[in-house]
């Protein structure tokens, strides 16, 4: 081989190291920025949180299936859940929330990075510059969502079991979260604490794929970085918002095959099951029952998207 030939073989080698070193500190660096700002804007939205989880899964909740009167909307079952468990019941199951969310948003979006990263250099088509990059958004998003939470999801079942419990202490059918661990794992094993997981994949994939994708196309095609706080905050807003509404009716199917774990008689065979009997008997106002508390939350969703860019800006010592 040539002396030529060895000095380019080794620009490209030397050229790969630096690439993967890159890739290393950005996906460390993006760690760090999705833990820094994920369990303070989840505690602030943790009411908001708990009642959009009781009005989705009342009809599947055995705790209220006894109830004389059902929730009829947000602002009874927060009336409702304060004169009868105290205002601070309004944050129950947070405490399992923020364990979950720091691990959950670091990696959901160090791993969308590092996937869209992974996408891009493998190339885009020249033929529509547009299509493709909005197709490579979603497919990063969807993957990060979906591998997090196959990661994470015995802290996300519990979070929903949790939040799902009502009655004071002494009537609840869950201490905390290791009490649930132990207790539905003792009565299911290891596939009731990962009771739902199908469904909630099928639902990953839309909401991370328009929620990432939808928002990162918008930077690169309509929203850079470099535009005013406030338009990046209304379009993340708009597409947290389309996300969160497009795949409710997914959320609240997954939500209740989680409500499964540890019940003698198992109400759905299956999530195309489940899907079936909530529409027979519910209709399918059901499927998003809860909507208008998520779309109230969604607002600090949207925050997330916009200050994981600020904080990115901030580590890279002000630039982007």
């Amino acid at each position: 081989m040539s002396e030529d030939a060895l000095a380019a073989a080794g620009a490209r080698a030397d050229g790969e190291a630096r690439a993967g070193r890159r890739r290393a500190w950005e996906f460390k660096r993006d760690l760090a920025a999705g833990a820094l700002m994920g369990g303070a804007v989840h505690t602030v939205v943790a009411p908001i949180e708990r009642v959009k989880l009781l009005l989705q899964t009342q009809d599947g909740n055995a705790a209220l299936l006894g109830r004389s009167r059902r929730f009829r909307g947000f602002f009874d079952c927060v009336g409702r859940t304060v004169r009868d468990e105290g205002v601070l019941s309004l944050w129950r199951g947070n405490g399992t929330a923020v364990i979950r969310y720091y691990p959950s948003v670091a990696l959901n979006f160090s791993l969308k990075d590092l996937y869209r990263s992974i996408l891009k250099d493998a190339g885009t088509s020249a033929d529509n510059k547009f299509r493709s990059i909005a197709l490579t958004n979603f497919v990063a998003g969807a993957a990060a969502g979906c591998t997090t939470l196959v990661i994470i999801y015995p802290l996300d079942i519990a979070h929903t079991r949790l939040a799902a419990d009502i009655g004071r202490t002494d009537t609840r059918q869950f201490k905390g979260i290791r009490h649930f661990i132990q207790t539905i794992y003792k009565k299911n094993g290891i596939r009731g604490i990962y009771r739902g997981l199908p469904a909630s994949l099928h639902g990953m994939v839309v909401h991370r794929g328009l929620y990432f994708g939808g928002f990162d196309t918008a930077k690169d095609t309509l929203v850079p970085l470099e535009s005013p706080l406030w338009q990046r905050w209304a379009t993340a807003q708009a597409v947290t918002s389309t996300a969160g509404l497009i795949s409710y009716p997914l959320d609240t199917v997954r939500r209740r095959m989680m409500m499964q774990s540890g019940m003698e008689v198992q109400m759905y065979s299956g999530t195309l099951d489940c899907w079936r009997k909530v529409y027979k008997a519910e209709g399918i106002r059901s499927f998003y029952r809860g909507a208008l508390s998520n779309m109230f939350r969604s607002t600090g969703a949207a925050a997330i998207l916009v200050l994981y860019d600020e904080v990115k800006k901030f580590m890279n010592g002000g630039g982007s």
